[in-house]
């Protein structure tokens, strides 16, 4: 088959050359042989630098960097390795082909070129023809080389830039999680001899749960723990939003209170606060998230509470004399069905008994076998904490929860609480 001279010239030199391969370096204290190999290089239209020896060829290096080296091994001075290492010391983020021109055939020669940086070798005399093969594979290494190395410069440029876009991302998250801190902005509180101590603990930066607590008058306290479903951006949104039905700041924009005549204000009944709450969520086009709930109303005068179960894990009745019990039946999400209905529950505390309000985070977690801590679980947490109160209580059951959890798993899921200390009325 017949090769177009043109093409040919093309492919080995002149202006529409594509080769990667463009100047190469000669080095060989012999003139004789520089000659005869230089000569062949510019007959196929590469530019030829020329040195006698290593050290005048790093320099030249320093000047203007070769795409090849054709380098003799035996050589006053450095050696043809110790160049090609020094060579490879230098070039940085270039690279150059090197090519060892050499007598020695021997294994043990040629591992001590390769472990020097040399990418292949040359048997003097050199032949042209072999030459010219050798230098087209090196042209088709390098420009493999290049192409590599630019792909890994995008990739660094645009993961430079993805950097950015995450720090400015997490400077966002850190500051909506001081906005969402500012919906609980107290973690305990006194009502006369009474207490409420709440636990929040987001498995990212921001999260889906929301605890609170609130007293529109004297001897009565409302107090929850909700759950938003999904994660993220769109659940914490939702818990901004869930904070202002249920302010403690602003009690006339307080669905679960309700103002008189005389302008005081009064608890509604749980049922009616979470029938209030799905009935504004259904009414909202294009809001698909909905919320589970624990909700109690305590009047702290007589102990009387009254308290919904909205999808929310079983809330705990802690008494003083030591039992337990789980108290309501489930009930349906907030915000899931529009014609749901809640179902209310009442129950007398008596001084020293203690009811814990919780989100699934606490019971789903995983332990170290492998298992989520579930109720009974969580029944041993209490046991080790039950001589503990209020916020160090909670923060016990949470370490004691930390020190069992599953080490590669970690928190999952937003883990929240709050407890209501019961201690009589005001005296």
């Amino acid at each position: 088959m017949s090769v177009n001279k043109s093409s040919q010239q093309g492919y080995w030199g002149g202006q529409g050359s594509t080769r990667s391969v463009r100047r190469v370096l000669l080095v060989d204290d012999s003139l004789l042989e520089r000659r005869i190999v230089a000569a062949s290089l510019r007959k196929w239209g590469y530019e030829v630098m020329e040195a006698s020896d290593a050290q005048s060829a790093l320099s030249m290096c320093q000047h203007q960097f070769p795409d090849l080296v054709l380098s003799d091994w035996m050589m006053p001075g450095l050696s043809g390795p110790e160049f090609c290492q020094a060579f490879r010391d230098m070039s940085e983020g270039d690279y150059g082909y090197f090519i060892l021109l050499t007598s020695k055939s021997e294994s043990n020669e040629v591992a001590h070129g390769l472990n020097a940086g040399a990418d292949d070798f040359l048997t003097k005399p050199v032949s042209p023809q072999e030459l010219r093969a050798r230098i087209a594979a090196g042209d088709r290494i390098l420009k493999m080389q290049r192409e590599l190395s630019e792909s890994n410069r995008v990739v660094r440029e645009t993961l430079e830039r993805l950097q950015e876009v995450y720090d400015k991302i997490d400077a966002d998250l850190m500051q909506a999680r001081n906005i969402q801190n500012s919906l609980v902005p107290h973690l305990d509180h006194d009502f006369g001899p009474n207490h409420v101590s709440l636990l929040f603990e987001p498995c990212g930066h921001i999260g889906g749960d929301l605890v609170g607590m609130f007293s529109p008058a004297r001897n009565s306290l409302g107090f929850y723990s909700l759950d938003v479903s999904g994660h993220g951006i769109t659940s914490a949104m939702m818990t901004a939003r869930l904070g202002s039905y249920l302010s403690g700041t602003h009690l006339e924009q307080n669905v679960g209170v309700e103002r008189g005549a005389d302008g005081s204000f009064a608890l509604r009944d749980p049922v009616d606060v979470a029938a209030r709450l799905n009935t504004r969520l259904d009414a909202d086009t294009g809001i698909e998230e909905y919320f589970t709930m624990a909700y109690a109303v305590a009047d702290l005068a007589t102990g009387r509470v009254k308290m919904v179960q909205a999808g929310h894990p079983h809330p705990l009745l802690l008494r003083h004399d030591g039992s337990v019990e789980f108290l309501g039946d489930g009930g349906a999400p907030i915000g899931l069905l529009s014609d749901a209905g809640f179902e209310q529950i009442e129950f007398q505390m008596e001084p020293g008994d203690r009811l814990l309000l919780y989100s699934d985070g606490l019971t789903d977690c995983r332990m170290r076998d492998g298992k989520m801590l579930e109720e009974n679980g969580l029944l041993d947490l209490i046991e080790g904490a039950k001589t503990a109160h209020g916020r160090e209580f909670l923060e016990d059951l949470y370490w004691q929860l930390t020190q069992r959890m599953h080490p590669d798993r970690g928190i999952e899921d937003d883990i929240s609480a709050t407890l209501f200390e019961y201690h009589g009325p005001e005296s």
